[in-house]
């Protein structure tokens, strides 16, 4: 059987059963087609993505600008492999490199290869500048930087783990948030720290003020490098370019992606000063797609949409409404709220059921957003959204709890 575009919710998601790796657990939502804020299924329901792709969507879903780059440069030339140059790749990296106050970007697709590239570059740095023999990397518990095979190897996620082993060595694991568990940690082998400024999958951990200043303080202090990954906490998300922006810190290395195609294709990066991304040579990394002419013209455009400011401006001053109408269901089912901009993670309380159920339930409703850790829901819409389409999700939200 072959289900169009249009087909039925059931039989699509029955194909989907069958022919794809379970390897998620989606809301039966089939999405068709989407605009903005909105998803319209193949039912021609319309829901309001309070998720954007994990971040991914931030400038809503085929943002006018972002589409016509990606129009005009599929009418120009889409791959060439980095075998040769291609007249968008150094002016996306230029321009990158700006925004993030850095020399240089090593281009590549997706987030988790962006942070696997991050590890080699810092354990390259390390042996070549610093001169360790044996690199180890300090990371924190509760992370979530991706899941392929070394990322699992110092992920505290049983369900991401379990039956991946052998796991690679070289790192070691400390209380987010607890820069006194840090120091002790790092010694004359680390070549890095690796923090998301605010943890996403972990259910939106905001660290405590002097936290990210004082990683900082003592990675420069003991010559080691300090690694953001910004793959979705940057780009606006929380109200600046950049999460570490809040605590006016710079890291040594920006892990990026998500947000930085657009919403249309994978495109990553990591984004260092010379010195740094310097120590890979010819033949030592490399990706065939990464920095393809499309995705490059397309990251283009959106560095060119992040220097004008207007979505860090939206998810600030939105981000105050929406934490402030999540804040009013405090004891009427919802036990906290947390995140900056527009990025909240919201705790239930178990009377009104899983994360997973209140999930369900609203997407019954119309509003889509995700759980995380059984009892915990993420609101990340695209920052395109408007302060009535906030109210609407959450009234439906209040509905959901009122039951």
């Amino acid at each position: 059987m072959t289900v169009g575009i249009m087909g039925n919710t059931e039989a699509t998601i029955e194909l989907d059963h069958r022919h794809v790796a379970h390897n998620y657990a989606p809301l039966p939502v089939v999405a068709a087609s989407a605009e903005g804020a909105w998803i319209t299924d193949v039912e021609g329901r319309r829901y309001l993505d309070c998720l954007a792709a994990y971040s991914a969507v931030n400038f809503g879903h085929r943002n006018p600008e972002v589409i016509a780059t990606a129009h005009a440069q599929l009418d120009a030339v889409t791959l060439v492999s980095r075998a040769f140059h291609s007249d968008r790749l150094a002016p996306f990296c230029a321009a990158l490199a700006d925004l993030c106050g850095k020399d240089m970007v090593l281009p590549m697709n997706s987030g988790a290869e962006a942070v696997e590239s991050g590890i080699k570059v810092a354990r390259k740095w390390g042996v070549d500048v610093k001169g360790v023999k044996t690199p180890n990397i300090v990371v924190a518990h509760n992370n979530f930087h991706g899941r392929t095979t070394t990322i699992i190897s110092f992920s505290d996620d049983e369900t991401a783990r379990r039956g991946f082993g052998p796991y690679t060595p070289g790192f070691r694991s400390v209380p987010f948030g607890d820069a006194d568990a840090l120091a002790p940690a790092v010694d004359d082998d680390t070549v890095a720290v690796l923090i998301e400024p605010i943890q996403g999958e972990a259910g939106i951990i905001v660290p405590p003020d002097d936290y990210l200043p004082r990683v900082r303080a003592l990675c420069t202090e003991r010559n080691v490098l300090m690694i953001a990954d910004e793959i979705q906490s940057g780009l606006a998300r929380t109200g600046r370019t950049f999460a570490c922006d809040h605590w006016g810190v710079v890291p040594d290395i920006y892990l990026l992606g998500k947000a930085l195609g657009g919403g249309v294709l994978p495109l990553s990066a990591v984004v260092a000063d010379r010195d740094i991304l310097g120590v890979l040579h010819p033949g030592e990394h490399g990706s065939t797609f990464g920095g393809n002419p499309l995705a490059a013209a397309i990251g283009s455009t959106v560095v060119d949409i992040l220097r004008r400011g207007e979505f860090q401006r939206r998810s600030t001053e939105l981000g105050a409404h929406l934490h402030a109408r999540l804040n009013g269901l405090k004891g009427r089912g919802v036990l906290a709220v947390r995140g900056r901009g527009l990025w909240a993670g919201v705790d239930i309380d178990p009377a009104h059921g899983t994360g997973k159920q209140v999930s369900l339930r609203l997407a019954e409703r119309g509003v889509l957003v995700k759980d995380t850790h059984g009892s915990t829901l993420r609101f990340a819409p695209p920052l395109v959204i408007t302060a009535d389409e906030i109210d609407w999700a959450i009234d439906r939200f209040a509905e959901v709890l009122g039951r």
